[in-house]
């Protein structure tokens, strides 16, 4: 079963920088495409930004030049260096796959569900 924990968040001023890192469990996923999520106060969890396993990137709009995704598939990790940050990129950041894994959660009948982890929260505030 797929696990994910997410660090590198915090506090940072308007124009700042943060380097989230991203380590998963129970599953490689060396060929798999897998990106960076985000979930504001009231809003819908969103993606920011995504990478194939042959390293082609993309991003949400909002982020374009100031995030930058990267992986390492040896030591099955994703990275998402941000720069340039500012209040509305304040939210819990998540790291999961393109589409998001999913776990068994029943087995009669047989359910699934997405699988997030804790996520880390990134706030930028003066």
């Amino acid at each position: 079963q797929v696990h994910f924990v997410e660090s590198g968040g915090g506090l940072v001023q308007p124009g700042g920088s943060l380097r989230l890192s991203c380590a998963a469990s129970g599953r490689t996923f060396r060929t798999d495409r897998v990106g960076w999520y985000r979930q504001a106060p009231g809003k819908q969890r969103e993606m920011v930004a995504a990478i194939a396993s042959g390293g082609d990137a993309n991003y949400e709009d909002s982020v374009k030049g100031r995030f930058t995704i990267s992986r390492d598939n040896a030591k099955n990790t994703v990275v998402l260096q941000m720069t340039s940050l500012n209040p509305e990129d304040t939210a819990v950041y998540y790291c999961n796959g393109d589409p998001p894994y999913k776990v068994q959660v029943s087995a009669s009948p047989k359910l699934f569900k997405e699988y997030w982890g804790q996520g880390t929260q990134v706030t930028v505030s003066s």
